[in-house]
């Protein structure tokens, strides 16, 4: 019977050493690289989407949105990650010693997908939570225009609003805007679905 073999440990600067050499962008948690799955059509527009209306929306503004290329480090657990967008409001708060770490998202944004779904409302969700500046978590669907908003209380619990259809807005109270969906499913089309029988 074979023995599974154990997968090597993995530092937190051997990552970083072989993530700044790769031509794709992984995770790191507890001593694993994780690589990070390619998005679809409909989630690369969603996102872009997003992100054009944030950047639009917050113009002249002291929060700026960033797109996936912005790793973020969440100390508390050790877990490196890019979500598909983040908003931060202030200076950046750079890991120290690297100029491609950041602590201080105030928002983030990840567009969910049958394969990440489960773990971005989860785990991922977790250790975002751990981040002092974090505020409000945006997940946005991409099977029916539906962004639901997670904004974090005055006592450290965190209220959810799911807002749904293209002519719905929902209120960034961490930014004080107001992010339309017909703007961020602009040029989605979903399928029809049949009615119940």
């Amino acid at each position: 019977m074979a023995v599974p073999q154990k997968k090597p440990f993995v530092t937190p600067e051997e990552y970083l050493r072989l993530e700044r050499a790769a031509d794709y962008k992984s995770e790191y948690y507890a001593g694993e690289i994780f690589s990070m799955a390619g998005g679809s059509a409909t989630h690369s527009v969603i996102i872009a989407s997003v992100i054009r209306e944030l950047g639009n929306l917050l113009k002249g503004n002291r929060c700026v949105p960033y797109d996936s290329n912005l790793r973020i480090a969440v100390s508390a657990t050790g877990l490196y990650t890019y979500p598909d967008a983040s908003v931060i409001c202030g200076p950046l708060e750079l890991v120290p010693g690297h100029d491609d770490m950041i602590t201080n998202p105030t928002l983030i944004v990840e567009v969910l997908s049958d394969s990440t779904e489960a773990y971005d409302r989860g785990k991922k969700f977790a250790h975002y939570r751990t981040l002092p500046s974090f505020a409000e978590y945006v997940l946005v669907s991409q099977k029916e225009p539906l962004v639901e908003v997670f904004f974090r209380q005055g006592d450290g619990t965190w209220q959810l609003t799911p807002v749904r259809g293209r002519e719905a807005v929902v209120r960034l109270q961490s930014l004080g805007v107001d992010l339309r969906l017909a703007e961020v499913y602009e040029r989605v089309e979903f399928p029809e679905i049949a009615p119940l029988k």
